[in-house]
C-alpha cells in the first residue's frame, strides 16, 4: 500500500514539474519587446563612441617606456670584452680558494695508510696468497725459493728485483720452517730498501717565478688529472697556479684541464684544437711571468704511435720554453699507468730519450694486481716517485712513502 500511495505521489508531482516548466516558454513571446528598443540603441551607441577618445591619450603615457628598453643594450657591449681580461681574475680568486675548495670537496673519512692497502688491495693479496700456499708448514728451500722468485715476477716486480729479494731471504732463514707472517715482513723490509731512495717529494722553488713543471706520458695515463690534481695541492698551500692546456690535438684533454681550472680557481691559457702547442706554452710562461704565479703546469700530448712527430713536439716545447727562462722546464714529470705493468719500463725509455726526464708519478695503482711495478722501475732507472695515485679523488694523489708502500703491498699493518 505505501509503495502504491508513493507511486501516487511521484506522477502527480511530475505532473507539477511539468506545469511549472511550461509557464517557461510562454515569457518567449515575450522578444518581440527588444523591437522598440532598437531606436532606444541608437542612441546608447553615440555615448560608446564618445568613450574611444579618452583611451586614445593613454598609448601616449606608454610611449617613454620604450626609449627605456633601448637604454640596456650598452651593458651588454662590455660582457664580450670580459673574458679577453679573465687573465687577471685569478688574483681575485686566490683568497676565496682554501674555502670553495673544503666546501666542494670533502675529505675522505680513511687515512692516507687505509686508503693506499685498500688500493694495493689486488695487488697485496695475490702476494700474500701465494706466499701462504708456499710457506704454510713448510721449510725454506731451494724449491720454494724459486716459487717465491716466480711469484714475485708475475707481481711485476721483475727478475731482478725478485731475485735479489729472494736470495736475502735465504741468507737469513734458508733451511728453516719460515711462517707466512716472516716471509712477508722480510720481503717489505727488502721492497721498502729498494724503493726508500727514490721517494723524494716534489719539491717547488720559491724563487722562480714561475716554477715550469712540465707533464709529459702516453695518452691514458691521467696527465691530465693529474695535473688537476697537483693544482688543487698547490692552490691548498697558498700558492698560485696557471694551467697549460698543451695536449691541442685532443679537444677532450683541453675541456677536461679547462674543468680543473674552475674547480682550482686557476687560470688556463689554451688554444683551438690543432694549434701550436710550443707557441702555447710560450705564451703560458709569458702570461706566468707577467702576472708573477708561482708555479705553471704544461700538459702535453702523448700519441706514441707517431713517436718521431711526438719527439719534435716535446723537443720543440723545450727549446721555445727555453727562449723565454733558460732553466726552464724546471720539472719534468712523466706520469705512468701502474696497469699496464712491464709495459711502463719502455715508456720510460722512450720519454727519457725525448726530454730530461726528472720524476715519476705512478697513477692506478688500484687498477690492477701490478703495483709491483713501482718497484722494479725503481731497481732498474732510479728516477725520483714524487707521487702516486690509488683513485680518481682529489686526495687520491699523495707523495710516496716508501714504507707504507712496502707494508701496504704485503698487506702488512702499519706498526
Amino acid at each position: 500500500m505505501i509503495l502504491r500511495w508513493f507511486g501516487r505521489k511521484k506522477p502527480e508531482e511530475e505532473a507539477r514539474k511539468d506545469e511549472t516548466t511550461a509557464p517557461l516558454p510562454e515569457p518567449v513571446p515575450a522578444e518581440p519587446a527588444p523591437t522598440e528598443p532598437p531606436t532606444q540603441e541608437a542612441p546608447v551607441p553615440e555615448p560608446v563612441a564618445q568613450e574611444p577618445p579618452a583611451p586614445e591619450p593613454l598609448p601616449e603615457p606608454e610611449l617613454p617606456p620604450p626609449p627605456a628598453v633601448e637604454t640596456p643594450p650598452p651593458p651588454p657591449v662590455a660582457p664580450p670584452s670580459e673574458p679577453e681580461e679573465r687573465e687577471d681574475a685569478p688574483e681575485i680568486v686566490r683568497d676565496d680558494l682554501p674555502a670553495a675548495l673544503t666546501a666542494e670537496e670533502e675529505k675522505p673519512k680513511k687515512g692516507w695508510f687505509a686508503r693506499l692497502k685498500d688500493g694495493l688491495s689486488k695487488s697485496s693479496s695475490k702476494l700474500t696468497e701465494g706466499i701462504s700456499g708456499i710457506f704454510t708448514k713448510r721449510k725454506l728451500d731451494d724449491e720454494a725459493l724459486e716459487e717465491l722468485e716466480e711469484l714475485l715476477i708475475t707481481a711485476d716486480l721483475g727478475p731482478t728485483t725478485a731475485a735479489k729479494v729472494t736470495a736475502e731471504l735465504a741468507r737469513t732463514r734458508f733451511g728453516k720452517e719460515v711462517s707466512p707472517e716472516e716471509v712477508k715482513a722480510t720481503l717489505a723490509a727488502e721492497v721498502a730498501k729498494i724503493v726508500g731512495p727514490v721517494a723524494k717529494p716534489l719539491v717547488i722553488d720559491a724563487t722562480l717565478k714561475p716554477h715550469v713543471i712540465l707533464v709529459v706520458g702516453v695518452n691514458g695515463t691521467g696527465k691530465t688529472t693529474t695535473i688537476g690534481k697537483l693544482a688543487r695541492q698547490f692552490r691548498a698551500e697558498g700558492k698560485t697556479v696557471m694551467l697549460a692546456a698543451g695536449d691541442t690535438f685532443r679537444a677532450a684533454a683541453v675541456s677536461q684541464l679547462k674543468i680543473w681550472g674552475e674547480r682550482t680557481g686557476c687560470p688556463v691559457i689554451a688554444r683551438d684544437t690543432g694549434a701550436d702547442a710550443a707557441g702555447l706554452a710560450f705564451d703560458a710562461l709569458e702570461e706566468a711571468r707577467r702576472q708573477g704565479v708561482d708555479i705553471l703546469l704544461i700538459d702535453t700530448a702523448g700519441r706514441l704511435q707517431n713517436k718521431a712527430g711526438l719527439m719534435d713536439e716535446l723537443r720543440k716545447i723545450v727549446r721555445v720554453i727555453k727562449k723565454v727562462d733558460e732553466s726552464a722546464p724546471h720539472t719534468t714529470l712523466l706520469t705512468l699507468d701502474a696497469t699496464t705493468g712491464q709495459n711502463a719500463h719502455n715508456q720510460v725509455e722512450v720519454f727519457r730519450d725525448m726530454v730530461n726526464v726528472s720524476g715519476l708519478i705512478l697513477t692506478k695503482l688500484d687498477g690492477s694486481a701490478r703495483g709491483g711495478v713501482l718497484v722494479s722501475l725503481a731497481e732498474r732507472f732510479k728516477l725520483p716517485v714524487h707521487a702516486i695515485g690509488i683513485g680518481e679523488g682529489v686526495y687520491d694523489l699523495r707523495p710516496f712513502d716508501a714504507d707504507q708502500f712496502a707494508k701496504s703491498l704485503m698487506g702488512l699493518p702499519s706498526q
